[in-house]
């Protein structure tokens, strides 16, 4: 069976990490994986903190949706993947990733979540 997939999106605030926790502790442990869109924001590490600080992280091009499809068609295709850690205190990715696996639901939840055209598909 063909995971099925639900995403979330709203505002700060709006309690869309809210639901998608509901739903997600009312499915069995092995039943469902949770994607936040924060963990996608792009590697700057090749900027200084300053120009870092600078960015506008509530634009829909601070974040890699590039790498968030590919990583949502391995899990809808039953593989694993290596989904980033974003380090806020330090605005870019910090070097360790975590291991995701494909379970039967997989929720993703981003306040620029539909802001992509290919994530609405």
């Amino acid at each position: 069976m063909k995971p099925f997939l639900i995403g979330i999106a709203g505002g700060t605030g709006s309690g869309k990490t809210t639901v998608a926790r509901r739903i997600f502790d009312s499915l069995h442990l092995d039943a469902a994986v949770f994607i936040d869109h924060d963990a996608y924001y792009r590697e700057l590490g090749h900027l200084s903190l300053e120009e870092r600080a600078g960015i506008n992280f509530d634009h829909p091009d601070s974040l890699d949706n590039a790498l968030l499809i590919q990583h949502l068609q391995t899990l809808l295709a039953g593989e694993p993947i290596d989904k980033p850690v974003y380090d806020f205190a330090r605005h870019t990715r910090a070097p360790q990733t975590v291991r995701v696996h494909p379970r039967d639901v997989i929720l993703v939840d981003g306040i620029l979540l539909f802001a992509e055209p290919r994530l609405r598909e």
